[in-house]
């Protein structure tokens, strides 16, 4: 005689209690660390979410687990305002400024530098937000090169390191004046990526790999 196989249980879906005080958790995280770095107090995080210490060590066992998912949050709502702005639109360097300023308000430049500080940089959770997003703006890119709207010399690599230095502020001065003018000095970048090309670029575009092998 078979007896019969209990059906597996599901594994219950997060209150949504629970979700709002996890999305705190990495919305004081985030902001936090672009003020301080990644060695703020946790406890400090968690007096700035509103959360006791235990919600925060439920919700991210450690620091590391922490910054990455608050790395990862950040790339991952930056490449949803380009795939937004794209579908708004149909209009590929509209979504493509769409992303380098949404990736300058998201402080992408402060958190970057975490990456290769914090935490293993080739964790599965980080590869797949990186892999996301370069293989978004490399679509825009060459949609917006068909297009004839973007100069044909720069490449997705060329993109991502100008705004990542626009957006952060020269040695020496403080952030508020940077975030006074980092959506000025962006768009006269994003103006000149535009064709036709006006000058002769020096060396080759910089590609994703050529970033990963520096």
């Amino acid at each position: 005689m078979q007896t019969a196989t209990p059906a597996a249980r599901k594994a219950p879906r997060p209150r949504a209690d629970a979700l709002r005080n996890r999305e705190r958790i990495v919305t004081a995280a985030r902001e936090m660390f672009v003020e301080h770095g990644p060695d703020v107090p946790l406890d400090d995080i968690a007096r700035r979410a509103g959360v006791g210490n235990a919600t925060v060590y439920r919700n991210f066992p450690d620091r590391d687990a922490l910054v990455r998912e608050v790395v990862c949050s950040v790339m991952d709502r930056t490449v949803a305002a380009a795939e937004l702005a794209l579908a708004q639109t149909g209009d590929a360097f509209e979504a493509l400024e769409r992303f380098v300023h949404t990736a300058a308000d998201e402080r992408i430049s402060a958190l970057c530098p975490m990456v290769q500080s914090t935490f293993d940089q080739h964790h599965p959770d980080l590869e797949a937000s990186r892999e996301r997003c370069e293989i978004l703006v490399a679509a825009i890119m060459d949609r917006a090169k068909a297009a004839g709207q973007l100069r044909s010399d720069v490449d997705v690599g060329d993109v991502l390191i100008a705004a990542a230095q626009l957006s952060r502020p020269p040695a020496g001065t403080g952030c508020d004046l940077a975030d006074r003018y980092v959506h000025r000095h962006l768009q006269l970048f994003l103006d000149g990526l535009r064709a036709p090309a006006r000058s002769i670029l020096p060396g080759t575009a910089l590609t994703m790999e050529d970033l990963r092998k520096a």
